[in-house]
């Protein structure tokens, strides 16, 4: 009977204290604000190294456009862009270009997606890389594969990967025409 009366006290005053109640709130909400904090990290990541990827290819188009890169070739333009864009980790490794010309007058159609780099097999050819003639449209392709921050968190888990390894792929595109000599 006395154990049953101090059972009954114990609990009726472990009842009764509110101590700890702000608890059940952290454990809530924490998740959710770190999975937002995640999120906005991520999107922001992913957006500064988009605007840095426009940026390098711009600044290697430019390059070619004004005759400052001799020769035009993949590695000359990739060195450009990946010296332009800062912020791309492993540029020269993570970083596929693909340049070819256009006909303005016949258009014809380009595959829909630039050649990224193939992480099963890095060494595969690039897709095509050519310099062009003068008076020639020409286009250029970006494709950058990325990891993300999170990537299984948040807007991380929900990015489209480039490959199978849970990454993820940014592209950039430039036109110019190539002007006589």
């Amino acid at each position: 009977m006395m154990i049953n009366r101090k059972m009954r006290r114990i609990a009726a005053r472990f009842l009764r204290d509110e101590s700890g109640n702000g608890t059940i709130e952290f454990v809530i909400f924490v998740p959710f604000f770190l999975m937002l904090f995640l999120s906005s990290f991520e999107v922001g990541m992913l957006m500064a190294r988009n605007v840095m990827l426009d940026r390098g290819l711009d600044i290697a188009v430019r390059q070619v456009r004004l005759g400052q890169m001799d020769p035009v070739n993949h590695t000359n333009m990739k060195t450009a862009v990946c010296d332009a864009a800062v912020i791309i980790p492993n540029c020269m490794s993570e970083l596929r270009l693909e340049m070819r010309p256009l006909d303005p007058r016949g258009w014809q159609n380009i595959p829909d997606t630039p050649d990224c780099v193939n992480a099963e097999d890095p060494s595969a050819p690039v897709r095509q890389f050519v310099a062009g003639q003068p008076n020639q449209l020409m286009i250029v392709r970006a494709c950058a594969i990325f990891d993300p921050i999170a990537p299984k968190a948040g807007f991380g888990e929900k990015l489209s990967g480039g490959d199978d390894n849970d990454r993820y792929a940014l592209f950039s595109s430039a036109a110019y025409v190539v002007e006589p000599n």
